[in-house]
């Protein structure tokens, strides 16, 4: 049976991430279920020749309930991923290639993110009956959307500066008041080897206390950190304020140039700031940056919501 071609509403944004919230990452940890045996795959819905099975289904309601902690409605399921399908598909025809490293590389960012690895993410997903191929399977058709809605409708999502000033007028913010800052910063790593006890990584907080009190300067405390036993001093990083989250720009803002921000226990260890230098730019400041951000994010929603509505209608979609 041939199914209406009814448009559904577009969920991708333009800067769509996949769910990595603390919540996510507390469910992740809290999982205990062992993997259960993968159910016999059959046929649910082809979308243009490619099938969408009742595995494809079981698994991203799983994923969906993990992340949202809220069990979704099987159509609902199905219509996310007739909808990746699509997205995939205008991709391998405008020859849209994305590797496999490139969503690979997704994947790692978004464990870091959640101070995990790829494999720990991967076991943790297993962990709760969900095979990291529908996680990556999600990642890929974002990637391809991105870029596929950003490149065919490029010059309608410019967003001019003048359309950017009215909507900071019109919700009563001087764009003038705030000053962008650009921060100079190299990060001092104290590395804690992956599984340490807790003693272990207090221990490298009061060394990593220890170094902030004694530096001075960047120019001769980063040869004095490099110097130490298992301190890694990164390549040089520039940051905008504008691009930073209030409460990063926020320590940036209370360290003295010359000196360490506090420390931070991440999945390498315990890793500082060095701010080297802090100097006005005439770049967005962090009011007109979120009203731009704002801006493109409607445009880009508008348009992918038409865009996949158009594809849907030009599609054949049969469910079993």
């Amino acid at each position: 049976m041939i199914r209406p071609m009814t448009p559904a509403v577009a969920r991708s944004r333009p800067a769509r991430r996949l769910p990595v919230a603390a919540a996510f990452a507390c469910a992740l940890a809290a999982a205990a279920l062992a993997p259960r045996p993968a159910l016999a795959q059959h046929v649910a819905v082809i979308v243009n020749g490619a099938p969408i099975t009742t595995y494809d289904i079981e698994q991203r309601s799983k994923f969906t309930t993990l992340s949202t902690h809220k069990t979704p409605d099987r159509q609902a399921v199905i219509e996310e991923l007739i909808d990746e399908k699509l997205k995939v598909q205008v991709g391998e025809r405008y020859k849209l290639e994305v590797s496999q490293g490139d969503v690979d590389n997704a994947y790692a960012n978004m464990a870091k993110r959640m101070r995990l690895s790829s494999e720990q993410l991967t076991q943790a997903l297993a962990h709760a009956g969900v095979d990291a191929q529908t996680l990556k399977g999600r990642i890929k058709a974002d990637i391809v959307w991105q870029q596929i809605v950003r490149g065919k409708f490029q010059s309608s999502l410019q967003i001019r500066d003048k359309d950017v000033f009215a909507k900071l007028a019109s919700a009563n913010k001087d764009e003038k008041k705030e000053v962008g800052y650009e921060y100079i910063l190299r990060p001092v790593l104290l590395i804690v080897p992956p599984g340490s006890a807790e003693p272990v990584i207090e221990a490298r907080k009061r060394e990593a206390e220890g170094l902030r009190s004694r530096f001075e300067n960047c120019e001769t405390g980063l040869k004095f950190a490099s110097a130490l036993r298992d301190v890694a001093v990164r390549d040089q990083i520039v940051k905008s304020s504008a691009d930073l989250a209030p409460a990063m720009r926020k320590i940036l803002d209370e360290v003295t140039v010359g000196k360490l921000t506090s420390p931070d226990v991440t999945a390498q260890g315990v890793q500082m700031f060095a701010l080297c230098a802090k100097r006005e730019t005439q770049t967005d400041s962090a009011a007109t940056k979120e009203a731009r951000d704002e801006m493109f994010a409607a445009q880009f929603q508008a348009k992918s919501k038409r865009y996949l509505e158009e594809l849907r209608r030009g599609s054949m979609i049969e469910v079993k």
